[in-house]
């Protein structure tokens, strides 16, 4: 443990005892805005259903991946991350090759993600492999699997994917409960690993961004670059400072959150989470009061069997609120059956029918008529409606500036994908604008050397040299 203390020191951080929440990292040095506090390779980690076979294994880059030759289920981008694998892949495609087709279907990223988990650890013990004071196998005992909180059931499971790991790797003495307690550890302490856009494409075991605690209002944010993890600070952390990531989607209502947060097996203490009564939660999941002139929130009273503005007293009946609530339903059952066929005219028009009858019956900061948006948003922009994908782009960053703090991914995001939008339609002045924004939030969430940030960078500077162009032909005539 001394040995690993001194590393992250190095790294300006130290674990440390943190009242009511065990152990956490906490500051040794001030960090600015946008620094790089941990930069983490996963100890183990395997590309989800969907990105399996089009992404590389050692890296998730999705360039030129082959799949192996002899197991047909590893895949790499080139000979260079094939060859930083070999040692432990070659282990690990041998019981691969061996297994029938019918428990090839068992294998499913969680048992691959344990797979790798077991034999690097084998092969780090054996000396095969380095191991290192920050990537060793101690690193993943010292995690809390929370067994004693498992219920009968979940415990059943494990027990499960612990014989099937069993039968994947059959030459090896394993110790079941050891693994039982590992797909415990996995579950509450494994980190979704997304690409630079936040789309999700597998899970890792990070042992140092595990010991990361859990904010609704964090300090920092975890951000991947391929499968490496960056954790960078999102506003000044002054020295002797807890840092603070997220574990989940924070645009929800306490209630939504701290239900999320239940398989992590603790109760969020932060601030935003200790308020008594929150308003912004009201907004987020209130009705829109029965006068459209007046902007206040309607509540549903039992003693009244109504919902009432909270601002002018008007009362919305109950019974109505619940057809209205459920004839969307209807509509959105039947928009996600289309949007499956690839229909996307009619799904356009499914959601625009949705929309204007949330709009009639949700406040507008709804977060329901903020995943309609969302939606409507993904479809113009497959229909290749510039215009109608604007809007919706706009109106969503709207809503996003409202329920995340100023320095989100979320919305530098979106204000890169409004600034490529506006670029398509010409609006190269706008283009500069969202660009602009996009720029100055991911210089800090995503750092400024990736190529993502590279493009949009490219981009910005494209939108200004012609927009200086053209500002230069109008002097000249």
């Amino acid at each position: 443990m001394e040995e690993f203390q001194r590393a992250l020191s190095s790294r300006g951080v130290t674990v440390a005892s943190i009242p009511g929440k065990g152990r956490g990292l906490v500051t040794t040095r001030d960090f600015s805005p946008g620094e790089v506090i941990i930069c983490q390779e996963p100890y183990a980690s395997a590309p989800n259903k969907a990105s399996a076979g089009l992404v590389c294994d050692a890296c998730f880059s999705s360039k030129h991946v082959k799949k192996c030759s002899a197991c047909r289920v590893a895949c790499y981008c080139g000979p260079a991350c094939q060859k930083s694998e070999w040692k432990l892949h070659q282990v690990e495609c041998k019981a691969l090759v061996a297994l029938s087709d019918e428990r090839r279907k068992m294998l499913t990223p969680t048992i691959r993600l344990m797979v790798q988990l077991i034999l690097r650890a084998k092969l780090q013990q054996d000396q095969v492999i380095p191991a290192s004071e920050t990537n060793n196998y101690d690193l993943i005992k010292a995690l809390e699997s929370h067994m004693s909180a498992v219920g009968e059931d979940q415990l059943v499971v494990y027990a499960q994917m612990a014989n099937l790991v069993r039968l994947v790797l059959p030459s090896l003495d394993l110790d079941l409960k050891e693994i039982s307690h590992n797909f415990s550890k996995l579950s509450c302490n494994a980190h979704t690993i997304c690409d630079t856009e936040l789309r999700p494409i597998g899970t890792g075991l990070f042992p140092i961004v595990s010991m990361i605690n859990h904010s609704c209002l964090p300090n920092s944010v975890l951000i991947f670059e391929g499968n490496v993890a960056h954790v960078r600070a999102t506003e000044s952390i002054p020295k002797n400072t807890e840092v603070m990531i997220s574990y989940i989607e924070t645009a929800f209502t306490k209630e939504k959150r701290q239900s999320e947060l239940r398989q992590y097996f603790f109760t969020c203490t932060c601030s935003r989470c200790l308020k008594s009564y929150a308003e912004e939660d009201v907004y987020l999941e209130g009705y829109r009061c029965s006068d459209h002139k007046c902007t206040g929130v309607s509540l549903f009273l039992s003693d009244q069997r109504a919902f009432i503005c909270q601002q002018c007293g008007a009362a919305r009946d109950a019974q109505e609120v619940e057809r209205i609530k459920s004839g969307v339903m209807q509509l959105s059952e039947k928009a996600s059956t289309v949007v499956s066929t690839g229909n996307y005219t009619e799904a356009y028009s499914t959601y625009k029918a949705i929309e204007q009858v949330e709009c009639g019956l949700y406040h507008p900061f709804s977060l329901n008529i903020l995943k309609t948006h969302e939606n409507l948003l993904k479809i113009s922009m497959e229909l290749k409606d510039w215009k109608s994908a604007l809007t919706y782009c706009r109106l969503t960053i709207e809503a996003y500036q409202r329920v995340y703090p100023a320095i989100h991914p979320m919305i530098g995001l979106q204000f890169y994908t409004c600034g490529k939008i506006e670029w398509l339609l010409e609006y190269t002045d706008d283009a500069i604008r969202s660009y602009t924004k996009a720029a100055d939030i991911l210089r800090i969430t995503h750092g400024t050397t990736s190529p993502f940030m590279r493009e949009l960078l490219a981009s910005l500077e494209e939108a200004r040299t012609e927009a200086s162009y053209k500002h230069s032909s109008r002097e000249r005539f």
